[in-house]
């Protein structure tokens, strides 16, 4: 769950800020006209995203991801125009500039739309894709995974029009404008950057070696490699101006400076700056919650699990003998043999809740490849995929299942083939 919040939230805060910024600067310049062209901006990105969410996700046609490359293009051009053209309107209602005011309108519904298509068809795909051990979409797997993909959509819905009102009310109107104008460009110097990504991959059709150095690709290699490696930045950048927004409108409602008459138009004031307050606050409170998700939520989840350590058995032959007694509390147990080519083999042993049987299997699936298993609250889980294993179903070949291992029973031990365990070497190399 806590793996669709955080990267729900990753990959549409940009455009869940930029898109509401922009319907509160059209709003207060130019009123229904401005926003109702935005909304048709606003809808026609997300039908198209919905439209090739379905697409790649429900048929066998392949989309080629080469167009994200010039949806870069696209938006900073579409990211020229408007800020061109929101500097020649200026923030004034009373000001006529019906040219460059069409033109801010259709520029800035457009880079919403296009903005939109970047990036909410993988965002809205998610579902598609939950990992549910085979259990389908009626089961708590896929619930869990879902809840925390519809929890992360909520928050930037109230997000959104948290800040949307905050531009509204915020008695500046240059102060909304201007934070857009720069979290917009600072979004198009990152296209910029990626923009220079398929110029670099293009090298090996010339034969050259592809190595992102300085020495053979210059400048461009150095912005490729810096949006590779700073691409949070410009996340925190953006919401850093959002928040001082939000801190602004907090400060200029401490105190009441409008003109009153009598006490009754006095505590009117006073209410007003309170509620004002409040909804600086109140998107704060997001935004701080925003922040945790990216920090602290995305960490936690993406931490790296340490697998226990590999314990003692015996050797005899060309077998090796596991205690039944050892491995019959219910608990997850590793082992570990080298092979003769100096490759280490892992295997795991639980033992089957109300039952005699034991669930065996190598330390790999098919699936996650050798990243392993560990216990968490009496359950085996998959490290790579987080995903809970039915212990019933440990030593069954499939799914997200720890390849099969054959073992007997002799006496008071698990007996298993040295064989067995070189045969499985390939999936440890």
């Amino acid at each position: 769950m806590l793996k669709y919040i955080w990267m729900v939230i990753q990959d549409l805060f940009l455009t869940v800020t930029f898109v509401t910024l922009i319907h509160a600067v059209l709003a207060v310049r130019f009123g229904k006209r401005g926003t109702s062209f935005h909304r048709f901006g606003i809808s026609a990105g997300v039908l198209a995203s919905i439209g090739l969410a379905v697409v790649k996700n429900t048929t066998n046609k392949i989309v080629s991801s080469q167009w994200n490359h010039y949806l870069y293009a696209i938006l900073i051009g579409l990211t020229l125009l408007f800020v061109v053209f929101a500097l020649i309107c200026g923030s004034d209602p009373d000001k006529k500039t019906p040219a460059a005011g069409l033109a801010m309108c259709l520029s800035g519904s457009a880079f919403s739309a296009v903005r939109i298509f970047y990036t909410l068809p993988g965002a809205a795909a998610y579902p598609f894709n939950f990992n549910t051990m085979g259990n389908g979409y009626l089961s708590w797997y896929y619930f869990q995974r879902l809840l925390g993909w519809l929890i992360a959509y909520l928050v930037l819905i109230i997000y959104a029009r948290l800040l949307y009102l905050c531009a509204l009310d915020i008695k500046n109107k240059k102060i909304p404008k201007g934070i857009l104008i720069c979290s917009m460009l600072t979004s198009a110097f990152y296209c910029f950057c990626r923009f220079f990504v398929p110029w670099v991959n293009r090298a090996k059709w010339l034969g050259w070696p592809v190595k992102y150095t300085k020495e053979q690709y210059g400048w461009a290699g150095e912005l490729v490699k810096l949006t590779s490696s700073y691409a949070m930045w410009f996340i925190w950048i953006v919401a850093v101006l959002t928040a001082v927004m939000a801190i602004l409108l907090f400060t200029e409602n401490t105190k009441v400076t409008d003109p009153y008459d009598n006490p009754a138009q006095l505590r009117k004031l006073k209410a007003g700056n309170r509620g004002r307050r409040r909804l600086s606050c109140a998107l704060l409170v997001f935004m701080a919650f925003i922040v945790v998700s990216l920090t602290a939520i995305k960490s936690y989840d993406t931490r790296e699990i340490a697998l226990s350590e590999p314990e003692s058995y015996e050797v005899d032959g060309d077998v090796i003998r596991v205690s039944m007694e050892d491995v019959s509390d219910g608990h997850l147990h590793r082992y570990e043999y080298e092979t003769a080519n100096g490759v280490n083999v892992r295997w795991i042993v639980v033992k089957k809740p109300g039952s005699a049987s034991f669930g065996v299997g190598l330390d790999a699936c098919e699936v996650c490849g050798n990243a392993g298993y560990y216990e968490r609250n009496n359950q085996v889980v998959c490290k790579r995929c987080d995903v809970v294993m039915n212990i019933n179903t440990i030593g069954f070949k499939g799914g997200c299942n720890p390849i099969p291992l054959s073992y007997e029973v002799d006496g008071g031990s698990l007996v298993f083939k040295i064989a067995d365990l070189e045969n499985g070497e390939k999936e440890f190399r």
